[in-house]
């Protein structure tokens, strides 16, 4: 067993230290080697800083993350949504360029057939998928209506015959749902 040494700290310092050791070590002297090894290891002085800490960190990811989130739901309601069709004609099927040939512009002189399908095809996969990103809203859209008239759906016990299912709607809300199912029909 190794000797114990003395070595004098101010009260208040010795106090803080104790309750610090006893949270996380079993020892005081496990929690002054595991200190002194940490700086060792790391070559590190106590006088210098870290740079930021754990939560500045943490703060500073989830701002970029709320930014990202706002960047795509606006990119959601504007219809602009990369898929993997339209990134695999913008970098695989691109037209190559052939030994000899003048950079390839986007406002050339002369009139290249390849160019012109490769931009064709990246204009109909643009359109095809602006559709398809309208679909997929309109049919959010339609879920949350029919959601909404099934929560007006109550069901009513009859005292006589058969129980029923009842809608929960004024006649005039009715209507307009009605003649809005069907414009959207024609």
């Amino acid at each position: 067993m190794k000797p114990f040494i003395g070595i004098r700290f101010k009260k208040d310092t010795a106090k803080q230290f104790q309750t610090f050791s006893r949270r996380y070590f079993k020892t005081h002297t496990e929690a002054l080697q595991t200190m002194l090894d940490f700086f060792v290891h790391n070559e590190i002085s106590p006088k210098e800083s870290l740079g930021p800490n754990g939560r500045t960190i943490t703060n500073l990811i989830k701002k970029r993350f709320d930014a990202m989130a706002a960047i795509m739901k606006n990119m959601e309601k504007n219809g602009v949504l990369p898929t993997k069709a339209m990134i695999e004609l913008l970098f695989e099927h691109s037209p190559r360029k052939k030994r000899g040939q003048a950079p390839l512009l986007l406002e050339g002189g002369e009139d290249d057939p390849e160019r012109d399908r490769f931009f064709k095809k990246v204009e109909e996969a643009l359109v095809i998928e602006r559709k398809n990103t309208n679909l997929k809203r309109d049919l959010r859209q339609n879920r949350a209506e029919f959601i909404a008239l099934l929560n007006k759906v109550q069901f009513v016990k009859s005292s006589f015959g058969k129980s029923r299912l009842q809608l929960d709607m004024a006649l005039e809300e009715f209507e307009k749902l009605k003649i809005k199912i069907e414009k959207e029909l024609q």
